[in-house]
């Protein structure tokens, strides 16, 4: 997962509709959803196998590094299970991928015209070049947004940018950029390396991710721990002379095949339409990826086994989709969404629900689609019916970042659940310690089965509010939700001004 996944804290105020009423208007005929929610939420609590399978594949598995040995056993492994599950309908839906590997890489840091050089304990970020040997002044760009580095664009052109991955001592409002972008923003004022600075305690090096595309960028970057940022900084104080720093690196990037894996439950009304239930089943190499994103991946496969279990049968096709390479650039939700563009089917993807590090959801979040509000409030009253303990804490804000993001690029309408972490299992995001202990197999369990309420509501609904969006009005929700400038640093915004 790309962590800079822009929610702001608020709830939104909503006006009050008779429960039944929209039942009424969105089940005739039908089993009432509290009735499903009930069957639902019954067979989760009783026969999940979410935190089991997790915990089998952590073992058996490793890391799920796309374009791997263990990412393609990862395919494998999702295959099966689904297929054990019941489902006739399993695929494979492969595509091209630059796959990258890091080799070896080191950072030392020296004063000007002095041989008293300082080894940093460093990590290579994703899509670094193949090989790198550079040398230059280190620029402090502390927080790296935008006005950060045009403080300093006269003093970066071939200088080496050390820039904080998150926000240290965030100014009021302030929305932390990607690493990715800030990376983009270093290219652009033409530094010559990042050092990132990871702000989580205890000496983590943090992996992911450098570029916007998925293709290899042009400058290497690297992250270092908040404690060696610390003494760099402190250093760099102390020193008359200006910083100097040397990046050497070594990298592999070869064109591999990997594969999505999709499992199909046919729609009894609406077969043509499609309802997407999404999470990236990759990881990154330096652990097992237990929370990123195994918590969302195998709860997937979970609410597939639960619709099974209880033979749900609902208007709407649900395709089950387990991606690859999403932290290598949302690889495998875009080669989704372009295959199909290709085959015209894009229109008939009515929903695309995305689980991305979601554990233990408080809500749901209507994506700035404000005419699916009033559904959703239904759909979680009805859920807070069944298990008061739900928050039922309504959301209405986009983001990026995740393999949602392609399909909300092309105007197909989006939905999440509001889940929180502990922040002792946040520092661990994509770092060393991403493993199964980390999983707390309650809050696990409460992914799965209000993921499949909320999932169950959209596929067997008799209207849904909102459709995919024209060009022009996918242009203007992304600026209303305040998504350009990310995007245009990515160089993402096709649109002309």
């Amino acid at each position: 997962m790309h962590r800079t996944f822009y929610v702001p804290s608020f709830r939104l105020v909503l006006f009050s509709i008779g429960t039944a009423g929209l039942l009424t208007a969105f089940y005739p005929n039908k089993l009432s959803l509290e009735k499903a929610f009930k069957r639902i939420n019954d067979e989760v609590q009783q026969h999940s196998r979410a935190y089991e399978t997790l915990s089998e594949a952590s073992q058996r598995l490793g890391h799920r590094l796309t374009g791997s040995p263990n990412g393609t056993r990862a395919e494998s492994y999702a295959f099966d299970l689904l297929s054990s599950y019941g489902f006739k309908e399993v695929r494979y839906e492969p595509f091209e991928v630059e796959a990258w590997q890091r080799d070896t890489v080191t950072l030392s840091v020296v004063p000007d015209r002095s041989d008293n050089f300082r080894e940093v304990p460093v990590v290579a970020l994703a899509h670094s070049p193949v090989e790198s040997h550079v040398k230059g002044e280190i620029v402090d760009v502390g927080n790296g947004l935008e006005g950060d580095f045009a403080a300093v664009k006269d003093k970066l052109k071939g200088k080496i940018a050390l820039v904080n991955i998150g926000l240290a001592a965030p100014t009021k409002g302030a929305r932390n950029l990607h690493r990715s972008e800030k990376t983009a923003l270093a290219i652009q004022h033409g530094a010559s390396g990042v050092i990132m600075v990871n702000l989580v305690p205890g000496n983590v090096l943090l992996t992911g991710t450098a570029s916007v595309t998925g293709k290899l960028i042009s400058i290497p970057s690297v992250c270092i721990s908040l404690e060696s940022g610390q003494a760099l900084r402190a250093w760099m104080q102390e020193e008359p002379s200006k910083m100097q720093a040397v990046i050497d690196m070594t990298n592999t990037s070869r064109k591999i095949r990997a594969r999505n894996v999709i499992a199909t439950l046919k729609g009894s009304k609406y077969p043509d339409e499609k309802i997407i239930v999404g999470g990236h089943l990759d990881s990154w190499d330096l652990a097992t990826g237990a929370i990123d994103n195994g918590i969302g991946s195998f709860a997937i496969m979970d609410i597939a086994r639960t619709f099974k279990t209880l033979k749900l049968k609902p208007k709407r096709t649900i395709e089950f989709v387990l991606f690859m390479g999403e932290e290598q650039g949302l690889l495998g939700s875009r080669a989704m969404v372009e295959n199909l563009k290709k085959a015209g089917q894009l229109d008939k993807v009515r929903y695309m629900m995305n689980l991305d590090m979601t554990n233990d959801p408080t809500g749901l979040n209507a994506f700035g689609r404000s005419d699916m509000v009033s559904f959703l409030n239904t759909v979680g009253e009805t859920m807070k019916q069944v298990e008061p303990t739900f928050g039922n804490q309504m959301q209405n804000q986009a983001g990026l970042h995740s393999d949602h993001q392609p399909f909300m690029l092309e105007g197909v309408p989006v939905v999440g659940m509001n889940g929180h972490l502990a922040k002792d299992v946040l520092d661990c995001y994509h770092a060393n310690c991403d493993r199964i202990n980390l999983v707390n197999a309650d809050q696990l369990k409460n992914t799965v089965r209000y993921s499949t309420m909320l999932l169950y509501a959209l596929a067997d609904a008799d209207a849904i509010p909102t459709r995919r969006q024209t060009d022009t009005q996918t242009r203007d929700y992304l600026v209303a939700q305040g998504l350009r400038t990310p995007l245009q640093i990515a160089n993402e915004w096709r649109w002309k001004e």
